[in-house]
């Protein structure tokens, strides 16, 4: 199937009819009924059968969708990319960040590297950490941002700054100190874990293991985000990542970094045999001086 073909089968699969998707597409009926018959041709069987007046596809139709789709959405973001390079002389970012960094790090960096360049656009995934890999790997984005990624022969690395994890709990739940919590007095708590956290959640684990501190998980969650708003309503205490905590949405529970402090790096990775642009660079230097403000700002 060539690009066009791609493009005239998506177009009914998703609209139903030859009348619909010539529409979609700016062209006549008879070209995608032509375009139509002759991909049934080539292909050796039907995408697509007539009932009732309105095309219908058959099971074979329903497997390559997926594949199609794919390749439509990547035909789709060249020619935003095309367009984008055409009218403004600028381009196109694609970045994956872990959850927790796109609750406040992530938009206000974004923000204020499009007050310098507004003709750039951006696409922005929240993915877990394998996830992020996955997509970076499958060329899904150009750039991700992680907690302490893993060393890989296909990747390129570069440390942005480090965060520390933090202790999230109802203010009568702990007792509050200037120092810190000791990773002791989490003993025979009530922990809601977060299950998608990936190296800094074995951080965690691993430092759990050697002072011997048994804890009790309830609850299981896949963000810290969501692990924070059940320890505001007192579903339990929570180790979350400082980005989470001063991002500034849970004004009504207390975090306390832990002493010692359990730190994590925070990294940004591109594949290899895709260098990054200068434009990505400088996003990249306005992510990183936005990095050390939510410190500050506690």
């Amino acid at each position: 199937m060539h690009t066009r073909q791609v493009e005239v089968f998506h177009a009914i699969y998703v609209h139903g009819s030859i009348s619909a998707a010539a529409r979609t597409l700016r062209v006549s009926q008879p070209y995608v009924s032509t375009a139509l018959r002759r991909l049934h041709d080539q292909l050796g069987f039907k995408l697509f059968v007539l009932v009732r007046g309105r095309l219908v596809p058959t099971d074979e139709a329903h497997v390559l969708f997926g594949e199609a789709n794919h390749v439509f959405d990547r035909i789709e973001s060249l020619r935003r990319a095309v367009k984008n390079i055409r009218t403004h002389g600028g381009g196109h970012i694609r970045l994956a960040v872990v959850p927790s960094l796109g609750l406040d790090i992530a938009p206000r960096a974004i923000a204020r590297f499009r007050e310098h360049h507004p003709g750039i656009t951006m696409e922005i995934q929240t993915l877990h950490h394998d996830d992020l890999f996955r997509s970076l790997r499958e060329r899904e984005c150009d750039l991700a941002i992680a907690y302490d990624p893993p060393a890989h022969a296909r990747l390129s690395r570069t440390r942005l700054g480090q965060g520390q994890l933090m202790v999230a709990h109802k203010p009568d739940a702990l007792c509050a100190t200037r120092d810190g919590l000791a990773l002791t007095q989490l003993h025979d708590q009530e922990i809601i874990g977060v299950s998608g956290s990936g190296p800094i959640g074995n951080l965690l684990a691993r430092a759990l293991e050697v002072e011997r501190v048994a804890v009790r998980e309830v609850i299981s969650v896949q963000t810290f985000f969501v692990a924070a708003a059940l320890v505001r309503y007192g579903a339990g205490v929570s180790v979350v990542d400082e980005f989470t905590a001063r991002a500034g949405l849970f004004q009504d529970i207390v975090f306390q970094p832990l002493n010692p402090s359990l730190r994590f790096s925070v990294e940004c990775v591109h594949l290899e045999d895709r260098p990054i642009s200068g434009i990505v660079g400088e996003f990249i230097a306005h992510f990183q001086n936005v990095l050390p403000e939510s410190s500050r700002q506690t």
